[in-house]
This record gives structure tokens, sequence and C-alpha cells, in this order.
């Protein structure tokens, strides 16, 4: 298969745009279909780790119904309802305190203010 002599420089470049183009879009189906059978494994994932969410939700409720139990031996068994939830609301109250602090330090207003900044230097540019 020979390349006849006479093509022009423009035919050649138009060749090497198109088949570039190609190329490009090869790699982007390519790429979606590997994000589709990424996102097919994923979800497999995903549902069983919602199905253990949801057990081992259900099983803290047992725990905390058989401490409630266990405690109704010694005290009313309101007064053991009672201890329990409040041990639960204090775990939960340090729990929300250590996320907020999490929080706290992702540095996000810095992340917002760089970004009016380069937004700002944009509309001087621009003008």
């Amino acid at each position: 298969m020979g390349v006849p002599a006479d093509r022009s420089i423009a035919d050649v470049l138009g060749d090497i745009v198109d088949n570039l183009q190609e190329i490009i879009r090869a790699e982007v189906r390519l790429a979606k279909a590997e994000l589709r059978e990424e996102a097919a494994r994923a979800k497999r994932g995903v549902v069983f780790l919602a199905a253990a969410a949801l057990l081992g939700t259900m099983a803290l409720g047992f725990f905390l119904l058989a401490a409630v139990y266990g405690l109704a031996t010694v005290m009313p068994p309101w007064s053991a309802a009672l201890i329990v939830a409040a041990a639960v609301a204090v775990i939960a109250a340090i729990m929300v305190s250590i996320g907020l602090k999490g929080f706290k330090d992702l540095g996000l207003p810095k992340t917002a203010a760089t970004i009016q900044e380069n937004v700002q230097w944009a509309k001087t540019r621009v003008k």
C-alpha cells in the first residue's frame, strides 16, 4: 500500500488531525466502558455495605436493649432505660464534637478565598 506522492501538506495534516480525533474518541469510549464496569463492581459493594450498616444498627439496638434488661435486674426498668439512653447521648455528643472539629480543619474557607482571588484576577485580565 503506497502513499501517493502528489498529496499536499494540507491533506497530510488533515489526515493527522482526523486520526488524532479518532484516537481521542476511542480513548473516551474506552474510559466510559471502564467506568461502567467499575460502577457495576462498586454497586455490589455499596449494596453489601448498606446491608451491613442496617444490620449493624439493629445489632446496636439489641445490645442497648440487653443493657437495659441487665440494669433492670437491679433497678426499676424505667431508670435502667434512662441510664442507657443518657450514656448513648453522651457518646453521641462526644462523636459530634469530634466530627465538627474535623470539619473545621478542612481548610475550605482558604480554598474559597483562593477561588475568589482567581476569579478577580481573571476579571482584571479580561478587561
